[in-house]
């Protein structure tokens, strides 16, 4: 699979494929989507983009983000890094500040992957 190929998979809306407790997951799926589920396997990882996701206003500025951790801030800019590279967020620089927006597409589809349907009594 392309980057291009990956880039749209990522940018769809509708789930990329059944839960992985209907059927397995193509192995370019899985590819694909791997970096998103290690990026997020991080507890620092995993608190930021929790705090992008339900900022007020859809946006949360590295300001922001920088002060609720006890880490200096090229340590949170190598992680924010990670989840854009990972296709979890996009950025955007207004002045000296870069402010980062959930893209909830793929949040979506890692929801999706992760569906376990109740079993029927």
């Amino acid at each position: 699979m392309s980057k291009q190929q990956a880039r749209l998979l990522l940018d769809a809306d509708a789930p990329c494929c059944p839960p992985l407790a209907q059927r397995r997951v193509p192995a370019e799926t899985a590819a694909v989507l791997a970096p998103a589920f290690k990026a997020l396997g991080d507890p620092v990882r995993l608190q930021l983009m929790s705090m992008i996701a339900s900022a007020e206003g859809g946006e949360a500025c590295v300001c922001d983000l920088t002060p609720a951790f006890n880490l200096t801030g090229p340590t949170i800019s190598h992680h924010l890094k990670t989840l854009r590279e990972a296709g979890l967020v996009d950025a955007e620089r207004r002045g000296t500040w870069v402010y980062y927006r959930a893209r909830p597409g793929i949040l979506r589809q890692l929801a999706a992957l992760l569906t376990v349907e109740p079993a029927e009594s």
